[in-house]
């Protein structure tokens, strides 16, 4: 099938896939870009996979402070100095601290979730109201999806990207390893919110005003 430049440029744009990797997606899938993007997507999510076990101890440390109220920390680690200088590096590492600043994961994967957030979370849900009454087999069954969704959002890796909620922010740290062709992983990362555990006075203006006036 012949395969016009102008699609492979189309492609290349949507994903930021190489030139060969492009135009063969496009022939794989008989020119439907919306298919190619997602080969392109597989193909990389596979490749990535083979790189994750490889030591990554260079990296950046990145930060992001919104409207002086938010502040995020984070760590991300890659294989070489030379590719923690780049500039997808350093824009994936802007992008994540962005995404902790919207969306306040509290982990960064789910082995990090100590086991008795877990159990008293199934506790919780186990006793609610509806599902006062029903089998024990299949309130278990409920209240596990209820934990596993809770669990979801606390976890980084697996929240919807902020700004691009078809992906994961693993699937995007993925799609970086297999356009960049080194490891990265997320090692850490602390999410400051101003004023956050102190107990605010709270007092009545008007009050505080007739106060002041004797």
């Amino acid at each position: 099938m012949s395969i016009s430049a102008t699609l492979v440029k189309e492609l290349r744009d949507k994903t930021g896939a190489g030139f060969m990797d492009a135009k063969k997606a496009l022939v794989e899938v008989g020119g439907d870009i919306e298919k190619a993007a997602e080969f392109l997507r597989q193909k990389g999510m596979a490749s990535a996979e083979k790189k994750m076990s490889r030591t990554a101890a260079e990296g950046r440390v990145g930060s992001y402070i919104h409207n002086g109220k938010i502040g995020v920390l984070l760590e991300i680690n890659c294989e070489t100095d030379f590719v923690a200088k780049t500039e997808d590096f350093e824009q994936l590492v802007k992008d994540i601290c962005l995404h902790i600043a919207s969306s306040a994961p509290e982990y960064v994967s789910r082995n990090e979730i100590p086991a008795s957030v877990i159990e008293e979370e199934k506790r919780i849900e186990a006793g609610k109201e509806d599902l006062a009454g029903k089998p024990e087999n299949i309130v278990e069954k409920i209240v596990t999806g209820r934990v596993d969704k809770l669990m979801a959002a606390k976890v980084l890796l697996e929240q919807s990207f902020v700004k691009d909620p078809n992906m994961t922010i693993d699937e995007l740290i993925k799609a970086k390893i297999a356009k960049i062709g080194e490891n990265i992983s997320i090692r850490r990362f602390t999410r400051y919110v101003l004023g956050e555990g102190i107990e605010k006075r709270q007092e009545n203006f008007a009050d505080e005003v007739m106060e002041q006036m004797k």
